[in-house]
């Protein structure tokens, strides 16, 4: 297997961005890195907590944040919250043998300071995206302009990721008018646990198409 290294967006917040990261750490026996998390769930769980249950990847290979906030608020706020100035030099990526899943927060142009956007930390850091979108209503409009933000950066589009129920329609037009590939669909799943997800993941994705 070669040592893919692959960031993981989304279109929009809470939209399953996390669990596909999970999925995708554990089909590629990936190291995964959150480098800013802020705020938990309603568990108290970050979401290298959540991807640690769900990829059934060893502890070893859940990256420590750099930058661990306690407010749920995009993170230049929970940043300004905690007194903390995020610096982008710290967020250089790490050296790992094997593959690397590196989660972003949010969409695209989360700002991690009021002169900083994820799509920044992107380009520097110069790997491709996947794009995880939900299929619900709005997803075109999200998606398209996901795309369009990426691409203003010189940043490689792996394709997109889609999580929800079937919305052939919505899923084609943006792979078609965003020219990029549909990578495949992750269902909702009523019992989501490692086992689930791995199959459902294995079942909708082809492991290759993220350079395996």
């Amino acid at each position: 297997m070669n040592a893919a290294r692959i960031i993981v967006t989304g279109t929009d917040t809470d939209i399953g961005k996390t669990v596909f990261a999970a999925a995708l750490t554990g089909a590629l026996g990936a190291h995964y890195w959150k480098p800013v998390q802020a705020g938990t769930d309603e568990l108290g769980r970050t979401d290298s907590d959540r991807v640690a249950d769900l990829s059934g990847a060893p502890a070893d290979r859940i990256l420590a944040e750099v930058y661990r906030l306690s407010t749920p608020a995009s993170p230049h706020l929970a940043a300004e919250i905690d007194g903390v100035t995020i610096d982008a030099d710290r967020l250089a990526l790490p050296e790992v043998a094997g593959p690397l899943v590196v989660e972003g927060a949010g969409g695209v142009l989360v700002p991690l300071r009021r002169d900083l956007l994820y799509a920044d930390m992107f380009a520097r850091w110069g790997l491709p995206v996947v794009i995880a979108a939900r299929t619900a209503l709005g997803t075109i409009n999200h998606s398209l302009l996901s795309i369009e933000a990426l691409r203003a950066r010189n940043i490689p589009i792996l394709g997109v990721a889609f999580v929800g129920d079937a919305n052939p329609d919505s899923e084609g037009i943006i792979a078609e008018m965003g020219r990029v590939k549909r990578l495949g669909r992750l269902p909702m799943l009523p019992d989501l646990d490692v086992r689930s997800l791995a199959t459902v993941f294995a079942e909708n994705f082809d492991v290759r198409d993220f350079g395996a």
